[in-house]
């Protein structure tokens, strides 16, 4: 085989075989396009929350560095909420959390984090899977029957493990569908509570006027519900434009903004960044508030948190027209891994084209020859 020859055999050698020893590329992970279309816009405007479960494969309280890269994640395809753009809730396997992953979190803006952690938590909030499963067969419907007022159930859902598609329980959510309760997310009852107390805080009286402020905040601007008891007649509630605030059906069950009576008052769910001014027919003396754990006077709140959310379509599917509401903890899934073919084929073919191209160049030269 002359020099040419060979020149040409190794220069395809070299072509074929940098594939093989380049390293591995830097995107391994994906993004669930689902999130930032079609699927995703449809679930924020249902009132759903978007949060965090980290990096699939990857444990979190070993790799902290997981948590800023979820939320960026998050952040840079979707709004975390209607009522705030950076997710504040985050899940966490195991059952403690240490001072390392608890500072990791507050620097990245979480607020929340659950749902099966004990001890200390670290100056954030802990929410605990109260409510059993979505799961068929793994639902507890006697223990949502016995669930106290004014605390949160947070439900366990999740559509696939592995290959594994789960079922869901189309009896128990049909039978949560018809529960008169507040159908909520773990950051929009979270802030549902401060902007509560911020609301009975702020409460003044002046002849037959009360007002009521809530100021914006830096994170999420969810409203807030106070009760507020007085000795006479309402004339009008008025909101921070002049504008007549809506009147609240008492079979209201998602969070909103407005205003209904009830004996000896009323109650309030008021926006951030707004004044609103009650109007009594009679001059008062003085005025009873207190601020409100559920919205609307409901029992108690229900969430249903969607773990490890690799996929939202698969996730989701199955609740496109049930008005609960979801807290989604998004895992930013891994690229799909090669099968054994792939390199196979690469192998087989990395050694075939240079014999191939040594014969024919061998045959050629051997024609020339002769």
């Amino acid at each position: 085989m002359n020099m040419a020859g060979r020149g040409v055999a190794f220069a395809v050698f070299v072509l074929f075989a940098l594939p093989m020893l380049a390293p591995s590329a830097i995107g391994e992970w994906e993004s669930d396009s689902w999130i930032s279309n079609i699927i995703g816009p449809e679930r924020l405007e249902h009132g759903d929350e978007f949060g965090c479960h980290g990096y699939e494969g990857v444990n979190t309280v070993d790799e902290n560095w997981v948590i800023q890269a979820c939320s960026d994640y998050v952040n840079g395809i979707t709004s975390s909420s209607r009522w705030g753009e950076r997710p504040i809730s985050f899940g966490i396997e195991g059952e403690s959390l240490d001072q390392n992953t608890s500072n990791s979190l507050i620097s990245a803006g979480f607020e929340i984090v659950g749902d099966r952690l004990t001890g200390p938590s670290y100056d954030v909030v802990m929410m605990h899977r109260n409510g059993a499963s979505l799961e068929k067969g793994a639902s507890d419907k006697a223990l949502l029957e016995s669930i106290e007022e004014d605390t949160i159930v947070s439900i366990y859902w999740r559509a696939r493990v592995d290959d594994l598609r789960i079922r869901e329980d189309k009896d128990l959510i049909s039978w949560l569908e018809q529960q008169d309760v507040w159908l909520t997310t773990w950051g929009e009852w979270h802030h549902h509570g401060i902007s509560s107390n911020h609301a009975n805080d702020s409460i003044s009286l002046q002849g037959n006027e009360i007002a009521i402020s809530l100021a914006e905040l830096e994170t999420w601007n969810v409203p807030g519900t106070v009760s507020i008891q007085f000795d006479s007649e309402v004339l009008g509630v008025i909101d921070s434009d002049g504008g007549t605030l809506a009147q609240i059906s008492d079979s209201e069950r998602n969070l909103t903004v407005g205003w209904r009576n009830i004996d000896g008052g009323i109650l309030l769910t008021m926006a951030r960044g707004t004044t609103v001014t009650v109007t009594l027919e009679n001059s008062i003396e003085s005025v009873k508030s207190s601020p409100m754990s559920t919205f609307n006077g409901l029992h108690h709140s229900v969430t249903i948190v969607g773990h490890h959310t690799t996929n939202l379509f698969q996730w989701s599917s199955d609740f496109q027209k049930s008005d609960l509401r979801f807290t989604w903890l998004l895992e930013r899934p891994k690229s799909e891994a090669v099968g054994w073919e792939l390199p196979f084929l690469a192998a087989t073919v990395l050694i075939a084209v240079p014999v191939s191209v040594y014969f024919i160049l061998r045959s050629d030269t051997s024609d020339r020859t002769s």
